[in-house]
């Protein structure tokens, strides 16, 4: 039995829907999380720069340990691959980091870039995936920002300062947990609404 792409997609839309319902909860924990997370990092500037390096690197480690924690609902969805890898190279690079947190600044600045070009197109991709999910838009944004940081990041690489890259990590670990926040919420009281009284 062959069905169309329409219905296909939709059956994934609602298979996404159903994922975040029942794991909502564990939705809003890892957006809470990232938020904080990302505040930290950019709170982190106070501190010398080795310290913002070592910083940044335990927290890329916190948001691939969430994102891999948040994919369990995903698991049997297509397109799952692009969030692994995505929780993987946060994870990665996040030891890299902390396994040597005095290299060079442009190295460090190389792995954020490609931690931010990746983290960005596989929320793009997911966001257009589970379009129109409500809250879709908000993954979509929180993706071209990371896209848009690697390009900032990129071109200015020779010039950047600890703070400025904490502030970038703080930015889109805030975007992601913010736009993963509000699909969990906004899925859960569609739910909420949808339950019948009595």
């Amino acid at each position: 039995m062959t069905i169309s792409m329409d219905a296909a997609a939709e059956l994934y839309r609602q298979a996404m829907r159903e994922g975040v319902r029942r794991f909502s909860l564990l939705y809003l924990a890892q957006a809470g999380l990232l938020v904080l997370a990302g505040l930290l990092s950019i709170v982190s500037p106070i501190f010398s720069a080795e310290a913002v390096i070592g910083a940044i690197g335990w927290l890329l480690v916190a948001s691939g340990i969430l994102q891999g924690v948040g994919l369990i609902s995903a698991r049997h969805t297509p397109y799952v691959w692009l969030q692994l890898i995505s929780a993987v190279l946060a994870l990665l690079i996040g030891f890299l980091i902390l396994r040597n947190p005095g290299q060079s600044l442009v190295t460090f600045g190389l792995l954020l870039v490609v931690f931010f070009m990746i983290e960005g197109v596989s929320k793009v991709v997911w966001a257009l995936t589970i379009r129109p999910i409500i809250g879709w838009l908000w993954v979509l944004l929180s993706g071209v920002l990371g896209v848009i940081l690697s390009i900032i990041l990129i071109i200015n690489l020779e010039t950047a300062a600890p703070w400025l890259i904490a502030l970038f990590v703080g930015l889109q670990l805030i975007a992601i947990g913010a736009a993963i926040g509000y699909l969990a919420w906004s899925i859960r009281q569609v739910t909420e609404q949808s339950k019948p009284i009595g």
